[in-house]
């Protein structure tokens, strides 16, 4: 099985979405199947239906979750030391050459990337072409839009 780097605050999220879905969503899907199952004939049922679908989702979402943490190694970005380099967890100060804007990136895993808090996937196409590089080297990105440009202003470790 391939490890899945997870940042510590992405590992706390999982750990805490994990311990809602067994102690609150579980047991309230329980008690709406069991108050479904009360008013009778199942067979046209849409609440108990609605209830055994989201019973499904909750379960499988645990799963997912265990099998992510199981193979996760979590990554503490303030205790890496890459000599200035960008990789897994660094937060990136960058200049886009053709727009003159400053935008800021950490580099996290796959299930805790939210670009709007600026946090991008180690497997998008930004993230990959910053990986390895330092301040002031120049990053090319392939956009849908054609190649960006990315000055790296700084690299940081938080």
């Amino acid at each position: 099985m391939a490890t899945i780097p997870l940042t510590k605050r992405g590992a706390e999220k999982l750990k805490d979405e994990l311990q809602r879905l067994k102690s609150v969503e579980r047991h309230a899907v329980i008690k709406a199947i069991a108050e479904a199952r009360a008013q009778g004939d199942l067979s046209e049922n849409a609440e108990y239906d609605a209830a055994k679908d989201k019973q499904g989702f909750i379960e499988g979402r645990i799963l997912e979750i265990e099998s992510k943490l199981a193979a996760a190694q979590v990554i503490d970005p303030a205790s890496v030391d890459a000599g200035g380099r960008v990789v897994f967890g660094a937060t990136v100060d960058l200049e886009d050459e053709s727009a003159g804007q400053e935008v800021t990136y950490q580099i996290v895993g796959d299930d805790e990337a939210d670009l709007k808090q600026g946090l991008i996937s180690i497997s998008s196409p930004i993230a990959r072409a910053l990986i390895g590089k330092e301040a002031g080297d120049v990053a090319e990105v392939q956009a849908p839009g054609g190649v960006k440009r990315y000055e790296i202003v700084e690299v940081r470790y938080l």
